[in-house]
């Protein structure tokens, strides 16, 4: 999927900008899993690639209210390619994390 936009990254084709790894995440991890309404909570660059933690309804519900939700860590490589996702959260909408 081309969004027709210069894609950001170095001569060797590693990712450098924030944005491409975030859109290269939730296009692959959609890809894989079917979950196409996913947003973006975080992103942390390393030395080997992209950690993107993404936001997904996984049982939706009426009411919406009680929707379930879940976090997605996704890895991608220095070139932008998905290497691991896992979930590391589940929960019901609205429900916040103790001390916050």
């Amino acid at each position: 999927m081309d969004d027709g936009r210069p894609r950001r990254s170095t001569s060797n084709g590693a990712v450098r900008s924030a944005a491409t790894a975030a859109r290269r995440a939730l296009r692959e991890f959609a890809a894989l899993t079917g979950h196409d309404d996913g947003s973006i909570v975080s992103i942390e660059r390393g030395d080997d690639g992209w950690e993107i933690g993404v936001e997904v309804v996984e049982t939706h519900r009426i009411p919406d209210s009680a929707d379930i939700l879940a976090i997605y860590q996704v890895q991608l490589d220095t070139s932008g390619e998905l290497h691991a996702y896992r979930r590391t959260r589940r929960y019901a909408r609205g429900q916040t994390d103790r001390g916050t």
